[in-house]
């Protein structure tokens, strides 16, 4: 991490509050080798008890990608009885495609794509685009949460377990990633503003109703990968001997729209390489030495002869014309402190939930 990163600090050692931040986050689901299995051994055994009245006992929600491919192949294991959910928002790999297929006709598990209405998807991510705010990816994330929510409660499951973990995905900047907020009101201002469309199709959740999931319906959300040694390159080569899975590239590249914002529109307009986060968590995680990940670091983060194509492929895809595009593109950088928002409430809610329910069993 440097200052491109405009909210870091740096104590006497050198250390940044990233750095900090995740030592203090992975402190309590740290792995410890006998006592994480053994954790984790009891959590498998709620997940089987409250879900032997269902068809399913657990969702778990697919993308194509390494995390998602490696979670639903240690369900496998497990004997989990999960059903595998992919939320389709038009941006979808083929190689992203073939892989959620593949892995759930190998595992013979029961697969489910909720398909975003893609006239109405497209007018909210077309205002997130016109508001300049870096956080292009909210809709598609907080569609994803809604949709798995939704799944669950349908089914009457009681847990989602999540490829979530501390490895890969431990530090993120807010201003890079404030889309983990599910913050409705700035969702719905920019919406509002920017387009003339109406939120009535796309799922989408915000702490009022995660409140009604976590409480009412009493989902959980579990993270196995955090009670493992998971090294997300040999889980990599895991799938691709095991299940003829296919390497996409890049970190959430198993999307067309992910892959040009992460890798191109972000470092280029916003000044933010999104590579260093994931680097840095890996390094925390003892999986990458420091020197590796400055000398990764010096190569581009994009592929300079695909961009003019990618760019004609999207614009295309919003039904816009590149000048459009190019215009959205130039406006001045946002992050979220440039519109409505609930920050500071939100904050509040899941710290004073992680304080309260941190050391219940799941």
């Amino acid at each position: 991490m440097d200052t491109s990163d405009w909210l870091i600090t740096f104590d006497e050692h050198g250390f940044c509050n990233h750095c900090r931040e995740y030592f203090q986050r992975v402190h309590q689901t740290a792995f410890v080798a006998g006592v994480s299995e053994a954790r984790w051994e009891q959590i498998l055994d709620n997940i089987r008890s409250k879900g032997r009245n269902s068809d399913y006992d657990c969702v778990v929600g697919v993308s194509g990608g390494v995390d998602s491919s490696y979670t639903a192949h240690l369900c496998k294991q497990w004997g989990l009885r999960p059903i595998l959910l992919h939320v389709d928002n038009g941006w979808d790999t083929e190689i992203s495609v073939k892989n959620i297929k593949l892995i759930a006709e190998k595992l013979k598990f029961d697969y489910v794509s909720d398909v975003l209405d893609w006239n109405e998807f497209r007018e909210i991510q077309l205002a997130f685009l016109k508001s300049s705010i870096v956080d292009l990816e909210m809709p598609t994330d907080i569609a994803i949460i809604a949709s798995i929510y939704q799944t669950a409660a349908k089914y009457r499951v009681k847990y989602v377990v999540s490829g979530g973990n501390f490895t890969g995905e431990g530090i993120l900047p807010l201003q890079m990633g404030y889309h983990v907020y599910k913050d409705m009101r700035l969702y719905r201002h920019i919406v509002s503003k920017y387009s003339s469309t109406r939120l009535k199709k796309t799922p989408t959740v915000g702490w009022l109703k995660e409140i009604y999931y976590k409480f009412v319906k009493n989902i959980r959300t579990v993270y196995p990968l955090n009670y493992l040694r998971y090294h997300k390159d040999e889980a990599r080569d895991f799938l691709m001997s095991n299940y003829g899975w296919e390497n996409y590239g890049g970190k959430h590249h198993e999307s067309k729209i992910t892959a040009f914002w992460q890798s191109y529109v972000m470092p280029s307009k916003y000044n933010m390489d999104y590579r260093r986060a994931t680097l840095s968590s890996q390094i925390c995680a003892g999986q990458v030495a420091r020197e590796q990940a400055l000398e990764a670091l010096k190569a581009p983060s994009y592929d300079a002869s695909r961009i003019d194509d990618d760019k004609k492929y999207i614009a295309k895809k919003y039904g816009i014309s590149l000048v459009e595009l190019e215009s959205f593109l130039s406006l001045a950088p946002k992050t979220f402190i440039d519109f409505p928002n609930q920050k500071s409430l939100i904050e509040y809610i899941y710290s004073t939930y992680n304080r309260l329910y941190r050391n219940q069993r799941i």
